[in-house]
């Protein structure tokens, strides 16, 4: 079992999932803001059963969709990180780097704070050569982080397979940066 890996940034702690982030993470998963961008609200079952799977995969690998916290209080305001996503996306096998965070911390920087130092981690640690990300197309604030981020959007818009074909949300883009690239940002 790998070592589970912890970054720090200024404000932010980006670590292993404790038990007590299930219940904020359920309010995460069933508020209609957060979740304006995913197919559905989840129930608090569904959204446990998705922390443990970001839980394990981190313990598998050391790394993963990090939860986060801020250092003054210690509380968890959501994940950012790193996971390699379904085979059935054309561009796969990849990492993609994502995050979902608290509507009560939107508008403060934390997302883009915390994906700049799982992006170090990726590029330093890992030694990837690009990090993809990837939303509904609509989702503009997502969009903005990955620019913040250095990403470059590849025009290559697909068809999310995981999310129904009649739904508006199927329709992604697709970001991606370089490890040359994100050298020349930083």
């Amino acid at each position: 079992m790998p070592n589970i890996v912890e970054l720090e940034t200024e404000r932010l702690i980006l670590k292993q999932w404790k038990d007590s982030d299930y219940r904020v993470f359920t309010g995460m998963s069933s508020d209609p803001e957060v979740m304006r961008y995913y197919p559905s609200l989840m129930s608090r079952s569904e959204s446990n059963e998705m922390a443990d799977k970001i839980r394990s995969l981190i313990s598998d690998k050391g790394w993963g969709f990090w939860a986060v916290e801020e250092k003054d209080d210690n509380k968890f305001i959501g994940f950012v990180g790193l996971h390699e996503p379904v085979p059935e996306l054309s561009f796969s096998p990849c990492v993609e780097i994502g995050w979902r965070i608290r509507k009560e911390k939107w508008g403060k920087g934390f997302a883009t704070e915390a994906a700049k130092e799982a992006l170090n981690f990726a590029f330093e640690v890992l030694k990837l050569d690009k990090v993809y990300s990837f939303s509904t197309v609509k989702n503009q604030k997502s969009r903005a982080v990955m620019e913040r981020l250095g990403m470059i959007n590849t025009h290559k818009n697909f068809e999310h397979p995981e999310i129904p074909t009649d739904s508006p949300l199927r329709d992604h883009v697709l970001y991606e940066v370089r490890r040359e690239q994100w050298y020349k940002t930083v």
